[in-house]
């Protein structure tokens, strides 16, 4: 099963970097709010990974629950924690009056749409530093073991 992800792993990297240099190659449209296929491609790849990335989380978390019923505290604790620092990342997002340049259209984003964005870097944001204190103290902590 190892050698099947391994393989999965290479095939999905030889993809991104093809496509990572199809963007860089490929000409692009002197107005950005035009048509461009390769930054187009490149979306929807990393839309792709994304949803397989989520559907990979839940499938790995249902099946440790039933192969480990005791961790299901800690799934839920981890479960509430997401829903919590979405939701306070939407309400602080919801409170503010940004506006973000709609190029194609010469106006702005509406409200819903400038509420989703900032929703979605505060998550990346938190997600970031999560995951590099994470890091640190699990180095810290094998240290001293």
């Amino acid at each position: 099963m190892k050698k099947i992800l391994n393989i999965l792993l290479g095939v999905l990297l030889v993809i991104t970097f093809a496509l990572l240099a199809y963007a860089m190659a490929s000409a692009h449209p002197e107005n950005p709010a035009e048509f461009d296929a390769s930054v187009s491609l490149n979306l929807w790849w990393g839309y792709i990974l994304f949803v397989a990335a989520i559907a990979a989380a839940i499938v790995c978390a249902i099946v440790g629950m039933v192969k480990n019923p005791s961790g299901i505290k800690g799934t839920i604790l981890s479960l509430v924690l997401i829903v919590v620092v979405v939701g306070v990342s939407y309400f602080l997002s919801a409170s503010h009056d940004v506006q973000i340049v709609d190029l194609q259209n010469n106006g702005y984003f509406g409200h819903g749409e400038t509420v989703i964005t900032e929703t979605s870097i505060l998550v990346t944001y938190v997600a970031m530093a999560v995951a590099f204190v994470t890091a640190i103290a699990t180095e810290i902590w094998s240290a001293f073991k």
